[in-house]
Order: C-alpha cells, then sequence, then structure tokens
C-alpha cells in the first residue's frame, strides 16, 4: 500500500494549482479533490518526469489548514501517521504564503504524539526561518549517475545512450532525468525548458543588445514562477560555461553541447570570473521571481546583467 501511495496513515502534499472559479468557502474541499485526482495520476503513472506547471502552483492557506485538520485525527490502522510535505518552500513565495507558513507552523510546534511530518526541499532557504527552527534537517545526497542511468535502462526501458545522456542532465534524481526523455513522441519537458537556456544564454552574449529583450518578450504570458525551473537550468549552463572556461570539460553536465560552449567562450573571452559574477545575476533573478515581479522584467534583467559581465555596457 505505501508503494502504491494507498496506505490510509500515509499522507502527501505537495504544490498544485488553485482551482478556477471557486468560491473562498469551497477552495479547500476543491483542492482536496485536486490533490486525490493528482494522486490518481501518479499511481497509474508512476515514472512520470519532473515538468513546470503552466499554471502557477503552491501548499496554499486552504491546504495548510486542511492538513492540520486531518493531522489531529487518529491513525486509521497503525500506531503512527505520517505526512509529506513535498516542496515545502512553496509555502513561502506564493499568494497567502505566510498564512499558510504560520498554519503549518501550529502542527509543527506541538504534533499529536502519532504523528510526524516529514517536509521536503529543494530550496530550503526559502523556508522560513521560524520552520527550519523546528524541523529536524536532513540532507539526501543525489543517486550515482550510474544507478540513475542503469534505473532507466532497466525499468524504464530507455536505450543506453539516452539513458546516459538524461542521468547527466538528471543530476542523480531519476525524477528529473525522465523529464528531459521524449514524452509521446514530443521532447520531455525539461529537455524544452533546457533548450531554452542556451537561447537565454545566446541572446546575452549575442553582440546585439537588442537580442536580450526579444528574447524577453518570447516568454509572452509566463507567470514568474514559472521561471524557477527555466532558472535552474540556465543554472546549470552557466557551471558548464565556467567549466569550459576552465578547461574541464569532463565536468560538464550538457555533454552534447561542448561544441557550442567553446565557441561562446572564444568568442566572447569568457574567463571563470566572469561567469561567477554572472551567477550572482541569476541568483538576484530568483529572489524577484518569488516577489512575482513580470517575468519580461526579470529575464530582461538577468539577460542584461549577464551581457555586462561578458560584453561590457551596451
Amino acid at each position: 500500500m505505501l508503494l502504491t501511495l494507498e496506505h490510509p496513515d500515509l499522507h502527501w502534499y505537495f504544490p498544485l494549482s488553485k482551482p478556477r472559479g471557486v468560491r473562498p468557502n469551497k477552495l479547500a474541499e476543491a483542492m482536496e479533490e485536486a490533490r486525490y485526482d493528482t494522486l490518481a495520476e501518479r499511481r497509474e503513472s508512476p515514472l512520470r518526469p519532473s515538468s513546470a506547471a503552466n499554471e502557477p502552483t503552491g501548499l496554499y492557506l486552504a491546504v495548510a489548514q486542511t492538513l492540520r485538520s486531518q493531522a489531529q485525527r487518529r491513525p486509521a490502522v497503525g500506531p503512527r501517521q505520517v505526512f509529506v510535505i513535498g516542496d515545502a518552500e512553496t509555502l513561502v513565495p506564493q499568494e497567502s504564503s505566510q498564512e499558510a507558513a504560520n498554519a503549518l507552523l501550529k502542527i509543527l510546534e506541538e504534533p499529536p504524539a502519532s504523528t510526524f511530518l516529514i517536509l521536503t526541499s529543494s530550496e530550503p532557504g526559502l523556508l522560513l526561518p521560524t520552520i527550519r527552527s523546528r524541523t529536524m534537517p536532513l540532507h539526501l545526497p543525489p543517486l550515482q549517475l550510474d544507478r540513475v542511468e542503469h534505473f532507466l535502462v532497466e525499468v524504464g526501458g530507455i536505450s543506453p545512450e539516452d539513458a546516459r545522456q538524461a542521468a547527466s542532465l538528471g543530476r542523480g534524481s531519476i525524477g528529473r532525468a525522465l523529464g528531459f526523455l521524449p514524452t509521446d513522441g514530443e521532447a520531455g519537458p525539461l529537455e524544452t525548458l533546457r533548450v531554452q537556456a542556451f537561447e537565454l544564454l545566446s541572446a546575452a552574449t549575442d553582440s546585439d543588445a537588442g537580442a536580450v529583450y526579444r528574447k524577453s518578450l518570447e516568454l509572452g504570458t509566463t507567470r514568474s514562477r514559472g521561471l524557477m525551473p527555466l532558472f535552474e537550468l540556465l543554472e546549470d549552463v552557466l557551471r558548464d560555461l565556467s567549466a569550459t572556461a576552465s578547461g574541464t570539460p569532463k565536468d560538464l553536465i550538457n555533454r552534447d553541447q561542448e561544441d557550442l560552449l567553446e565557441r561562446i567562450r572564444d568568442r566572447r573571452d569568457i574567463h571563470p570570473v566572469t561567469v561567477a559574477k554572472a551567477f550572482g545575476h541569476l541568483e538576484d533573478a530568483k529572489e524577484l521571481v518569488a516577489g512575482n515581479v513580470s517575468p519580461q522584467l526579470i529575464v530582461a534583467g538577468l539577460l542584461t546583467g549577464i551581457r555586462e559581465e561578458f560584453i561590457g555596457s551596451p
């Protein structure tokens, strides 16, 4: 029952989009229904890739209140019950985040004796200090790449060549690796973002300063929160550019883009120090994402900053 996510004493909460057209007094019920529907989908397709949602997602106040209410109940079968709160950092950068985080604080401060709460986060620094102070951190290192590759081949039926590439891009995460593989004849969701990340770098190093603004406008209706997966991949691209500038191509994550990275390095005479400065602009952009600033402005500012480091002011 645990492996199929059907054990009545195991409760998994994760970021969801807010249902549209739902009245506030019905939001908690609608969010819980959406959670059950998502769990059913994951039971049907457990090898689902990591992807970026089209709509902003979060652990909203209604979800936190439902979780708190359920945690007060007695376990259904065993002597204990476990609540897993995935991507717990999304309690912070979303609408009503402070209220949602505070609602969770109450159960963290005095959890029932029969209840265990596990918060997972890839960005623990975004958690409220009050939440971090009430939890015990446990770092889970990524899987070795050969183990991810073996899993993709043996369980996922992926060809060894594709599995090797996906494992490298996945950086020790099976779910992330799956996101770079084709789905139903189309590029995987993370592969699509990876292409965009390289396009951002190309725009930032283009001799035409207007390329920065044209690329920013191409984002269209992308919401600011949706930029985070793209920025994570851009971070990988910048790391690879730094490795290329340092003359250590064996450390590349995007191994298939070595030639492109070398051309960018040679064309702009890029050094590791300037790449390190570019990372500062990326971190600033991530903070703006949390503040729901216009995505076009965020990307334009980011690419302009990177361009100034690599090329100089126009």
